[in-house]
């Protein structure tokens, strides 16, 4: 079996992945508590999440949102609101179906979000510095397979289509 890892191994890669997943949550963190005194209609802890989700599932529709998360349609539409009406999210309506809406992030919710988009590209830069153009694309590859094949729960294509079929 290819890449078998013995347990302390395999426990410093666990703990190598948690450091840089927490590490990159961490810093988006401190900087959204710097500038919490500066921003009307903050959104609470649950909105950031559910509108990281919005962004990724790229314009979903209440229903698919609501059932990526695994909540009440009526519990989706209340978060939904809330985020309409602080400017963090809009309605689109469906060019195919005039009686679906898409939910879209407006500029309020991407210049929030810039803020971990920065830092990353920050990360990105370093990598650049520190290792060579070969450890640069086995890092890329291997990031994009985790991405894509060992973490199917979250592969939002596969979700859409499964959601769509049913």
């Amino acid at each position: 079996i290819k890449g078998r890892l013995r347990p302390e191994r395999k426990h410093m890669l666990t703990d190598a992945l948690n450091k840089v997943y927490s590490g990159l949550r961490l810093h988006f963190y401190m900087q959204v508590m710097s500038r919490f005194d500066h921003r009307e209609a903050t959104l609470t802890t649950v909105e950031a999440f559910s509108m990281e989700v919005i962004n990724e599932m790229k314009e979903p529709t209440v229903s698919e949102f609501s059932e990526m998360m695994g909540i009440s349609s009526p519990n989706a539409a209340v978060r939904v609101n809330s985020l309409i009406r602080k400017g963090y999210v809009e309605k689109i309506q469906s060019e195919e179906d005039k009686r679906t809406y898409h939910l879209r992030p407006t500029q309020k919710f991407m210049d929030y979000n810039r803020i971990n988009l920065s830092y990353l590209q920050t990360v990105v830069d370093r990598c650049e510095k520190r290792f060579t153009k070969e450890q640069l694309g086995t890092l890329e590859e291997m990031l994009n397979i985790i991405n894509t094949e060992l973490m199917p729960e979250i592969n939002l294509d596969d979700q859409r289509k499964r959601q769509r079929s049913s």
